[in-house]
């Protein structure tokens, strides 16, 4: 199953790691990780939610039947970027669009290729900012995809990387 939650890209992959040991060992309920998240990144408890599914997504988490856990398989770059490609909503359509791009490609046009996979109830549910949302979604996207180094930024837009395949089973 592919989720669709997806944080801002941080700075760095290190963020990603401040998240995975904030998800306890011991396995607690998804408010109690949320906020656990929340406090440790300093975020809010909606966003600690994201980053949690997002940790779920890549597996460095899993939910269990007494909550939700951190995983403490070693994890590489490539595993993530598999997993990313893998279990996150819209990773693959991204990517996709990129491997199959000559050249550049900017967000707002990565976006333009995307959007007709954005669902309908998505669009329906919020009329007037579903765009802005998706469109922001497709730069996080992208920007993680940088960070797992399966894309990069070249000529004001994104590219993928050379020599990897981009075609998530």
């Amino acid at each position: 199953m592919r989720r669709k939650p997806v944080p801002p890209a941080p700075e760095s992959v290190d963020r990603l790691w401040e998240a995975h040991r904030a998800v306890p060992l011991v396995p607690g309920t998804e408010d109690d990780c949320c906020g656990r998240l929340a406090t440790r990144l300093d975020v809010t408890p909606d966003e600690g939610r994201d980053w949690l599914v997002f940790c779920q997504s890549l597996g460095l988490a899993r939910e269990t039947g007494r909550g939700f856990e951190r995983l403490r398989d070693e994890r590489s770059l490539d595993d993530l970027a598999t997993a990313f490609e893998a279990n996150v909503f819209g990773a693959r359509e991204v990517l996709d669009t990129l491997a199959n791009s000559d050249g550049s490609v900017t967000a707002d046009a990565v976006f333009e290729a995307f959007e007709p996979t954005v669902p309908n109830w998505e669009r329906h549910r919020d009329p007037n900012g579903w765009e802005r949302r998706w469109r922001g979604r497709v730069t996080a996207l992208l920007d993680w995809a940088v960070l797992f180094g399966i894309a990069r930024i070249e000529d004001g837009g994104y590219v993928a990387v050379d020599g990897r395949s981009l075609d998530a089973d």
